[in-house]
């Protein structure tokens, strides 16, 4: 989870997407525990009234539920978890083409540019274990 926070958002925001990045990449699974509020302010350096307040954004979306004495858990809803990943996606690749268009690419420009960088990243991966040994 990223724990870096800017001043161009609320802190409270920037926890809530960082926390809603690691559910949709899987670092935080399905019906997993969630550290507790005093764990995550000291990780992320804010107050627990901050991290309460992020917490209880995320529980009231349905990401994170909470047990009375258990603690919070990550939804076991797969199909939300689902529809947050596309929603993320979705939001990224709308910025992608809003910055891409302005450095001047048509989409045609940028669907080659995307399909060349990723053929790159997926040589450079599979050439990476031989270069190790």
């Amino acid at each position: 989870m990223d724990k870096k926070l800017s001043e161009n958002m609320p802190i409270y925001v920037q926890i809530m997407n960082s926390v809603k990045e690691a559910i949709a990449a899987g670092e935080l699974a399905p019906s997993s525990r969630v550290p507790s509020v005093r764990e995550l302010a000291r990780d992320f350096e804010v107050n627990p009234n901050t991290m309460q307040r992020a917490l209880n954004e995320l529980e009231r979306e349905g990401l994170l539920v909470s047990e009375r004495t258990s603690g919070r858990f990550v939804t076991a809803d797969k199909n939300l978890i689902d529809q947050l990943k596309h929603e993320m996606a979705a939001k990224t690749t709308d910025n992608f083409r809003k910055e891409m268009a302005a450095l001047g690419f048509r989409d045609d420009e940028m669907m080659d540019f995307f399909r060349e960088r990723c053929r790159k990243e997926m040589t450079a991966e599979a050439e990476a274990p031989e270069r190790v040994g």
